[in-house]
């Protein structure tokens, strides 16, 4: 590894996160022991109180919530690489990102394979993962006996990948998405934009469900659903931030339809055009999220509340766009707590 790693990156992001107020309290590289010990665990927990994490994932078992916690970190260090690295270094810095995963699973020619130690196929029918064989194989730091990661990012995934038999493919797509992000900038069909969400999104929904041992192809459709429609919403929440940083993700046929140029996402306040495709693209992204949302309805326990989390927080953010008048350039629109936390509670209890 050279010295400037993917742990170098997460802690480094999860500090400028912290100086731009976008993370209350979370660590910076000179409060880490080093770029590859505790600083990382440490910087992502903090980096996630300041983000749309959902609440429902805080109170869950410590088990499922440190799976959860590590997969995000991963993801968020996927982002920061593409995002926050040195633009030269970036591809080398996913390859080895890449490198490092492969090194929990034993077949290096099957993306699919199973994790080392991975035992069974999952949890009980609860979704809780209670009664899940305990022997993960792993050695005591939770990496996969095919090789130590040099990671902390990918090491803090072991028990996760191992414990849950998580296949690789699902992080491989979120690495292959950050890769698309350096070559495309522009979506001219809302069919790409999904082509795209297929990478960068719905992985993660996949991988929530292997952590809660729930997953099955019909859940796994249902998921892509919601995730799809989640990463719409950041999208239309930060418009304004992503054309700054040279990406626009509202579709070229949609701002023709609507009469909007790139030029209207540099102003301060949203024009009238500007306002009518957010609200277009944002009633799109609501039914695509209400098609998926009866997947809650399909689990139990930690796993429901898990993903009524992530329901409620989708749908919360697309009201707080709807209530700022689908001015996203004014400022950034974000879900109000009182909001997220009724539609928690009635997608818990209805199970959609």
């Amino acid at each position: 590894m050279s010295a400037m790693s993917a742990d170098t990156i997460a802690v480094t992001a999860a500090g400028a996160a912290a100086r731009d107020g976008t993370s209350a309290g979370a660590a910076s590289p000179a409060g880490a022991a080093s770029p590859a010990g505790p600083g990382i665990p440490a910087a992502m927990a903090a980096r996630s109180a300041g983000e749309n994490f959902p609440v429902a994932l805080r109170l869950l078992p410590a088990r499922h919530r440190q799976h959860l916690m590590a997969v995000y970190g991963f993801a968020r260090t996927v982002d920061d690489i593409g995002d926050r690295a040195p633009v030269a270094e970036r591809a080398r810095l996913l390859d080895e990102l890449e490198a490092d995963l492969g090194r929990l699973y034993p077949d290096r020619g099957d993306a699919s394979q199973r994790p080392a130690g991975a035992a069974g196929s999952g949890a009980g029918q609860d979704g809780t993962g209670q009664d899940r064989i305990g022997q993960d194989g792993t050695g005591q730091d939770g990496t996969g006996q095919d090789g130590v990661p040099e990671l902390s990012v990918i090491r803090a995934l072991g028990p996760a990948v191992t414990q849950c038999a998580i296949p690789r493919q699902p992080f491989l797509d979120l690495i292959q998405a950050n890769r698309q992000d350096q070559l495309v900038a522009r979506y001219e069909t809302f069919d790409d934009l999904q082509g795209y969400c297929r990478l960068s999104a719905n992985p993660v929904g996949r991988i929530v469900l292997h952590v809660f041992g729930a997953f099955s192809p019909a859940r796994a459709g249902l998921s892509d659903q919601v995730c799809t429609a989640l990463q719409l919403a950041e999208h239309w929440q930060d418009v304004g931030e992503d054309f700054r940083a040279g990406r626009v993700y509202l579709p070229g046929q949609d701002m023709t339809r609507y009469g909007c140029a790139e030029s209207d996402l540099s102003a301060p306040v949203a024009s009238p055009a500007l306002r009518g495709l957010v609200a277009f693209e944002t009633a799109r992204a609501r039914a695509l999220l209400d098609a998926g949302a009866p997947l809650v309805g399909t689990l139990r326990g930690f796993a429901r509340a898990a993903v009524a989390g992530y329901v409620a927080g989708g749908r919360a953010a697309l009201a707080a766009i709807a209530a700022a008048d689908y001015d996203v350039l004014r400022a950034t629109p974000r879900p109000r707590a009182d909001r997220t936390a009724a539609e928690l509670l009635r997608c818990y209890a209805t199970g959609r």
